[in-house]
């Protein structure tokens, strides 16, 4: 059996239809839930992640897609982001995966998915290959059609710390303030205050410039986010 075949398999066989509903009630998820919670999903998956090993690259790829795109519960969504961030498959984070995250991105297209992906997926390509991640995430912070791109880019180097590229940070961000074309978007604010909130734990004089410099193009939800931790 495949690990996406394993995946359904134990899936079909747990859950719980009431905590299922409330589940995708608050998801506001048009895909149904088993009714797992996040830990007990990780322990289905464990055993899971070992067994089934890639050993080449485009089975690995596949199998996050098929996941993903024929998924009948979000667990399986949720799978999928399990398999790109596991250990074993670390050397296949690469600029070479950006357009695969991005569809994952485009089409899950809300915050459960999306910030997992920015975070730890994107963050991960960003932080070992900068001189060819740098110009997507650019093109990632003023992308036309999806919040959740300029989302992720924004959201990018949130694990970096002392690594974070302020350059790039204040690109992202300053493509995404107020009066920009998603700037007044609850997730883009949202995302904008955490970027800098999560910064200001590493050099929050950084980030205490940067709210006096922009202040005027804040929105109230993104400066209280920013400056939340700092006094």
């Amino acid at each position: 059996m495949t690990y996406v075949g394993a995946v359904r398999a134990a899936l079909a066989e747990v859950g719980d239809p009431e905590r299922a509903a409330q589940q995708q009630a608050y998801m506001k998820s048009d895909l149904p839930y088993v009714g797992l919670g996040s830990p007990e999903l990780k322990k289905l998956l464990r055993p899971l992640l070992q067994e089934h090993r890639f050993v080449d690259r485009g089975s690995w790829e596949a199998a996050v897609l098929e996941l993903w795109e024929d998924a009948a519960h979000r667990e399986e969504w949720y799978a999928a982001i399990a398999l790109l961030r596991h250990r074993a498959y670390r050397g296949w984070l690469d600029p070479d995966l950006l357009p695969l995250l991005e569809e994952l991105v485009r089409t899950g297209a809300w915050w459960d998915v999306v910030d997992e992906i920015a975070g730890h997926v994107v963050g991960h390509v960003l932080l070992e290959h900068r001189p060819d991640a740098t110009p997507v995430m650019d093109a990632w912070s003023v992308d036309a059609d999806s919040l959740w791109v300029r989302r992720t880019a924004m959201l990018s180097q949130l694990r970096h710390r002392e690594d974070t590229d302020t350059a790039l940070l204040a690109r992202v961000l300053v493509a995404n303030l107020d009066d920009t074309a998603y700037g007044r978007e609850f997730f883009v604010r949202k995302a904008l205050g955490w970027a800098l909130r999560q910064h200001a734990r590493t050099d929050p004089d950084w980030v205490r410039a940067f709210v006096r410099t922009h202040d005027a193009r804040l929105s109230g939800l993104s400066r209280r986010e920013a400056l939340k931790h700092l006094g």
